[in-house]
């Protein structure tokens, strides 16, 4: 069975070491001193070890049932929601006026790498809920939190989102979903929905879907799209639970992957739904719910990949194969662990760096959404905004072929479902697709986040990236090794934009045929900055003799590998960003 220890030393310094985060002057985060947070890691990571990682694998292979219209959850799902209920996992950082803890989304964030990394599929259940929650906290009436949110920050219910169609998926203006307008106020909702996580299951004991559908006689396209609070069971006035709604599961899809979250194809007949936010401004909503998702599946992607590298160095330390070539270092047995070799080394440190990087750079973007809303920050939130596509693609993207690495280490072990390592690679996959798939992404930060506010956001990633190397040019323990790639990379990223602006108005598809390329390069160069950052406070620490050595001499060299190994590739980006659309366009489509 795969090992799972939660990565609580690593979390710890970057909450407390790399984001000063009881010292950033952020509302709330005065709480976060290192003795709580260290407290708060510890116990998640005994749920996420001892409850949650034990389950994944055989939810994986038992997967989720569909009988006579209902749906279960693999054995022992029911018994582990019900110990991250009782524990406030699920309020963490909810509304304090509906039952939440109230601390901040990053401790959230930090927590929820551990729990994702024991049992992804199971982690979905709570997680869509809190995206449901956020919306309906952001854009509900009084009498709507009132009635819904007290029950979700418990998850007594379960959220969903509802967006795709069998004929539209990212193109969300070709839905067919429909809304009629009632007297009272209601709206029938009437429409099928595919790919509904968790859409139904046996976990809760109602399920609050939130629908986008199309009122008759609104604008055409995405601008006439609606949403609406659509419960699996209605709510009588007085909080109980009354009839069952006109919602129904067509069938569970068969899957790739997270086998044990219920992938649902969801059937609404004249269903009784309520209007979330305006009419016909659905969209404005659904995003509330959509980027904190997108951050969250960005963690999921180096989350897996987190999972899966603990287990290849456990493998490549334990498995013999071969002799070193510079002499046998298991000279009493009958060949060395795999780990001796360099190409397992390199397998191995491309996982190692990237993991790090990823987690720094997430809880980065956590601190982000909270300076955004806690301190009512523009700044931070343009910031977030700008990068949530970069966090989302690069991460998933890179999370996957590190998952992939992973397997690689086991060799022909690795392609037998008996090791499972192939989870991992098959349960990253789907965040490369969902919430966006990550060509959607690339167009989104290019098309959008680029251009967005006259440039004011990237201009101002490129001025802090600038200071952060002004700030620290006399620090030659990191000049060569961390500041100079840095300085390289940063300037790779602004001659792609340059090229954007000079190429992008004469010929589009110059722009967009670069964008995929511009979302890796940018997240290269984000990774490179949390590099920097963390090999500074490590060196910091060890000059100051402070914390554990090791643990901090380690961190320089992962780094350092980072630096020389695989920020270089924004060369490579650039110049296939600099190639133009023609390489990508000239072949014509009978070709094909």
């Amino acid at each position: 069975m795969p090992i799972y220890t939660a990565p609580i030393k690593d979390l710890q310094f970057v909450l407390q070491d790399v984001l000063n985060a009881a010292d950033s002057g952020i509302p709330g985060y005065d709480e976060l001193e290192a003795d709580f947070t260290a407290a708060v890691l510890e116990e998640a990571g005994k749920i996420s070890e001892q409850v949650l990682a034990p389950l994944n694998l055989s939810g994986d292979r038992e997967g989720c049932r569909f009988e006579n219209g209902v749906v279960s959850t693999p054995k022992g799902f029911d018994q582990a929601f019900q110990v991250m209920k009782d524990g406030g996992w699920t309020a963490l950082d909810c509304d304090p006026d509906y039952g939440g803890q109230g601390m901040p989304y990053v401790l959230a964030t930090a927590v929820g790498e551990m729990f994702v990394s024991a049992n992804m599929a199971f982690n979905m259940y709570q997680g869509l809920t809190h995206g449901a929650y956020s919306a309906i906290h952001t854009h509900g009436t009084d009498a709507q939190k009132a009635a819904y949110l007290p029950k979700m920050v418990s998850c007594d219910w379960t959220g969903t989102m509802n967006l795709t169609e069998p004929h539209c998926g990212t193109d969300l203006g070709l839905m067919r979903t429909r809304a009629l307008p009632q007297d009272d106020g209601t709206y029938q909702i009437t429409g099928q929905k595919i790919f509904i996580s968790a859409g139904d299951h046996d976990l809760a004991e109602n399920i609050i879907h939130l629908v986008l559908a199309k009122i008759p006689g609104g604008p055409d396209g995405i601008k006439g799209v609606s949403l609406f609070i659509v419960p699996k069971v209605l709510v009588n006035e007085d909080g109980s639970l009354g009839a069952r709604n006109g919602v129904s599961v067509g069938k569970i899809e068969e899957k790739m992957g997270i086998h044990g979250n219920a992938t649902c194809v969801m059937n609404y007949d004249a269903a009784t739904g309520y209007l979330l936010g305006e009419a016909h401004k659905g969209m404005r909503a659904m995003f509330t719910m959509m980027n904190e998702a997108r951050l969250g599946v960005g963690l999921q992607g180096y989350a897996v990949a987190e999972a899966a590298y603990q287990n290849a160095v456990f493998y490549a330390k334990d498995r013999l194969q071969g002799r070193a070539v510079t002499g046998a270092e298991n000279p009493d047995g009958p060949a060395d662990p795999l780990i001796v070799h360099p190409d397992i080394r390199r397998n191995l440190m491309d996982q190692k760096s990237f993991v790090e990087g990823a987690r720094a750079f997430t809880l980065w973007g956590a601190q982000l959404i909270d300076r955004s809303h806690r301190a009512g920050d523009d700044a931070a939130e343009d910031m977030i905004s700008l990068l949530t596509p970069v966090l989302k693609g690069f991460l998933t993207d890179k999370g996957f072929e590190m998952s992939s690495a992973a397997q690689q280490v086991y060799g022909g072990h690795g392609y037998i479902e008996e090791w499972g390592m192939s989870q991992f690679a098959r349960d990253a996959r789907i965040t490369m697709i969902y919430e966006g798939a990550n060509g959607v992404q690339a167009l989104d930060l290019v098309g959008r986040k680029l251009p967005s506010k006259g440039g004011k956001p990237v201009m101002a990633f490129f001025e802090m990236v600038k200071s952060f190397l002004k700030d620290n040019e006399g620090n030659e323990a990191l000049k060569a090794d961390f500041l100079d790639p840095l300085k390289a990379a940063s300037k790779h990223l602004q001659e792609a934009g340059m090229y954007f602006m000079a190429q992008g108005m004469k010929n589009p598809n110059n722009a967009l045929a670069g964008s995929y390329d511009f979302m890796h390069l940018f997240g290269h160069v984000c990774l490179g900055l949390m590099w920097a950052r963390m090999a500074k406070a490590a060196q910091a620490q060890l000059e100051t003799g402070d914390g554990d050595n090791e643990f901090l001499k380690a961190k320089i060299i992962t780094g350092r590998y980072y630096m020389a190994r695989q920020l270089p590739m924004t060369a490579t980006h650039l110049a296939r960003i600099q190639s133009g659309a023609a390489p990508v366009m000239d072949l014509d489509e009978a070709h094909f």
